[in-house]
Protein backbone atom coordinates (compact mmCIF):
# COMPACT_ATOMS: atom_id res chain seq x y z
CA UNK A 1 0.00 0.00 0.00
CA UNK A 2 2.89 2.38 0.75
CA UNK A 3 4.37 2.07 -2.78
CA UNK A 4 0.97 2.87 -4.25
CA UNK A 5 0.65 5.97 -2.06
CA UNK A 6 4.15 7.12 -3.06
CA UNK A 7 3.38 6.58 -6.75
CA UNK A 8 0.12 8.52 -6.43
CA UNK A 9 1.93 11.40 -4.71
CA UNK A 10 4.65 11.42 -7.38
CA UNK A 11 2.09 11.36 -10.19
CA UNK A 12 -0.58 13.71 -8.88
CA UNK A 13 1.57 15.92 -6.65
CA UNK A 14 3.13 17.94 -9.49
CA UNK A 15 -0.29 18.56 -11.06
CA UNK A 16 -1.68 19.56 -7.65
CA UNK A 17 1.32 21.85 -7.15
CA UNK A 18 0.52 23.67 -10.39
CA UNK A 19 -3.16 23.87 -9.57
CA UNK A 20 -2.65 25.23 -6.05
CA UNK A 21 -0.03 27.74 -7.16
CA UNK A 22 -2.05 28.64 -10.27
CA UNK A 23 0.94 27.87 -12.47
CA UNK A 24 0.73 26.56 -15.98
CA UNK A 25 1.29 22.86 -16.62
CA UNK A 26 3.13 24.02 -19.72
CA UNK A 27 5.75 25.75 -17.54
CA UNK A 28 6.62 22.38 -16.01
CA UNK A 29 6.39 20.36 -19.20
CA UNK A 30 3.51 18.45 -17.60
CA UNK A 31 1.82 18.21 -20.95
CA UNK A 32 1.64 15.05 -22.98
CA UNK A 33 2.64 16.16 -26.45
CA UNK A 34 4.56 14.22 -29.07
CA UNK A 35 5.59 15.81 -32.33
CA UNK A 36 7.27 14.13 -35.27
CA UNK A 37 10.54 15.75 -34.15
CA UNK A 38 10.22 14.53 -30.55
CA UNK A 39 9.42 11.00 -31.73
CA UNK A 40 12.46 11.10 -34.03
CA UNK A 41 14.71 12.43 -31.25
CA UNK A 42 13.44 9.79 -28.84
CA UNK A 43 13.96 7.02 -31.41
CA UNK A 44 17.50 8.20 -32.14
CA UNK A 45 18.27 8.38 -28.41
CA UNK A 46 16.95 4.84 -27.89
CA UNK A 47 19.03 3.49 -30.77
CA UNK A 48 22.21 5.32 -29.73
CA UNK A 49 21.94 4.10 -26.13
CA UNK A 50 20.29 0.69 -26.28
CA UNK A 51 22.18 -0.79 -29.23
CA UNK A 52 25.61 -0.42 -27.54
CA UNK A 53 24.13 -1.57 -24.23
CA UNK A 54 22.74 -4.65 -25.94
CA UNK A 55 26.25 -5.68 -27.00
CA UNK A 56 27.41 -5.22 -23.41
CA UNK A 57 24.43 -7.18 -22.05
CA UNK A 58 25.02 -10.04 -24.50
CA UNK A 59 28.48 -10.44 -23.00
CA UNK A 60 27.46 -9.85 -19.40
CA UNK A 61 29.10 -12.41 -17.09
CA UNK A 62 25.92 -13.22 -15.13
CA UNK A 63 23.12 -15.16 -16.76
CA UNK A 64 22.49 -16.37 -20.25
CA UNK A 65 20.17 -15.49 -23.08
CA UNK A 66 17.42 -15.99 -23.92
CA UNK A 67 15.87 -15.08 -20.60
CA UNK A 68 13.27 -17.46 -19.25
CA UNK A 69 10.56 -15.23 -17.79
CA UNK A 70 7.12 -16.75 -17.17
CA UNK A 71 4.47 -14.90 -19.21
CA UNK A 72 2.60 -13.76 -16.09
CA UNK A 73 5.76 -12.27 -14.62
CA UNK A 74 6.67 -10.72 -17.95
CA UNK A 75 3.28 -9.01 -18.26
CA UNK A 76 3.47 -7.74 -14.67
CA UNK A 77 6.98 -6.39 -15.22
CA UNK A 78 5.94 -4.69 -18.47
CA UNK A 79 2.94 -3.05 -16.77
CA UNK A 80 5.12 -1.93 -13.87
CA UNK A 81 7.69 -0.55 -16.34
CA UNK A 82 5.02 1.47 -18.14
CA UNK A 83 3.60 2.87 -14.90
CA UNK A 84 7.08 3.70 -13.59
CA UNK A 85 7.93 5.54 -16.81
CA UNK A 86 4.90 7.81 -16.48
CA UNK A 87 5.08 8.37 -12.71
CA UNK A 88 8.83 8.96 -12.58
CA UNK A 89 8.87 11.28 -15.59
CA UNK A 90 6.06 13.43 -14.21
CA UNK A 91 7.83 13.73 -10.87
CA UNK A 92 11.51 13.89 -11.78
CA UNK A 93 11.53 15.57 -15.18
CA UNK A 94 8.22 17.41 -15.11
CA UNK A 95 8.29 18.79 -11.60
CA UNK A 96 11.73 18.45 -9.98
CA UNK A 97 13.78 19.31 -13.06
CA UNK A 98 11.57 22.33 -13.76
CA UNK A 99 11.98 23.61 -10.21
CA UNK A 100 15.73 23.00 -10.22
CA UNK A 101 16.07 24.77 -13.59
CA UNK A 102 14.76 27.95 -12.02
CA UNK A 103 17.52 27.79 -9.41
CA UNK A 104 20.61 26.43 -11.18
CA UNK A 105 19.71 26.56 -14.87
CA UNK A 106 18.69 23.75 -17.21
CA UNK A 107 22.03 21.94 -17.60
CA UNK A 108 22.78 21.67 -13.88
CA UNK A 109 19.15 20.82 -13.20
CA UNK A 110 19.38 17.84 -15.55
CA UNK A 111 22.56 16.65 -13.82
CA UNK A 112 21.25 17.20 -10.27
CA UNK A 113 17.93 15.50 -10.95
CA UNK A 114 19.76 12.60 -12.62
CA UNK A 115 21.83 12.10 -9.47
CA UNK A 116 18.67 12.11 -7.33
CA UNK A 117 16.93 9.78 -9.80
CA UNK A 118 19.78 7.25 -9.65
CA UNK A 119 19.97 7.38 -5.86
CA UNK A 120 16.22 6.85 -5.56
CA UNK A 121 16.56 3.62 -7.53
CA UNK A 122 18.58 2.24 -4.64
CA UNK A 123 15.43 2.29 -2.48
CA UNK A 124 13.95 -0.44 -4.65
CA UNK A 125 17.00 -2.71 -4.64
CA UNK A 126 20.51 -1.92 -3.46
CA UNK A 127 22.97 -2.86 -6.20
CA UNK A 128 25.72 -0.79 -7.78
CA UNK A 129 24.28 -1.35 -11.26
CA UNK A 130 21.12 0.56 -10.33
CA UNK A 131 23.22 3.74 -10.16
CA UNK A 132 23.68 3.39 -13.91
CA UNK A 133 20.18 4.89 -14.22
CA UNK A 134 22.04 8.21 -13.95
CA UNK A 135 23.05 8.02 -17.63
CA UNK A 136 19.64 7.42 -19.23
CA UNK A 137 18.29 10.03 -16.82
CA UNK A 138 20.54 12.59 -18.52
CA UNK A 139 18.98 11.64 -21.86
CA UNK A 140 15.46 11.83 -20.42
CA UNK A 141 16.25 15.22 -18.90
CA UNK A 142 17.50 16.51 -22.23
CA UNK A 143 14.44 15.18 -24.08
CA UNK A 144 12.09 16.88 -21.62
CA UNK A 145 14.06 20.12 -21.80
CA UNK A 146 14.28 20.12 -25.60
CA UNK A 147 10.62 19.33 -26.23
CA UNK A 148 9.04 21.00 -23.17
CA UNK A 149 6.95 17.89 -22.53
CA UNK A 150 7.34 14.79 -20.41
CA UNK A 151 5.98 12.62 -23.22
CA UNK A 152 9.30 12.10 -25.09
CA UNK A 153 11.18 11.34 -21.86
CA UNK A 154 8.43 8.95 -20.74
CA UNK A 155 8.57 7.18 -24.10
CA UNK A 156 12.36 6.84 -23.81
CA UNK A 157 11.97 5.68 -20.20
CA UNK A 158 9.46 3.03 -21.28
CA UNK A 159 11.85 1.78 -23.95
CA UNK A 160 14.65 1.56 -21.40
CA UNK A 161 12.44 -0.25 -18.90
CA UNK A 162 11.35 -2.82 -21.49
CA UNK A 163 14.97 -3.35 -22.52
CA UNK A 164 15.93 -3.84 -18.84
CA UNK A 165 13.15 -6.37 -18.29
CA UNK A 166 14.61 -8.54 -21.04
CA UNK A 167 18.31 -8.20 -20.28
CA UNK A 168 18.33 -7.72 -16.51
CA UNK A 169 15.00 -8.94 -15.06
CA UNK A 170 16.66 -9.69 -11.69
CA UNK A 171 17.47 -6.00 -11.32
CA UNK A 172 13.86 -4.88 -11.61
Amino acid sequence: MIPLAIAALMLYGPYGWCYLRKESLEDYGLVWRLSKRSIADTSIALILTLVPLTFIALNWPEGTLPRQIPIGSLMALMAAGAVAAVVEEVFFRGWLQSLASRIVGPLWAIVAVSVIFALCHLFIKVHWLRLATFFPSLVMGFLKYRHRSVAPSALYHLGGNLWSIWFFPDMI
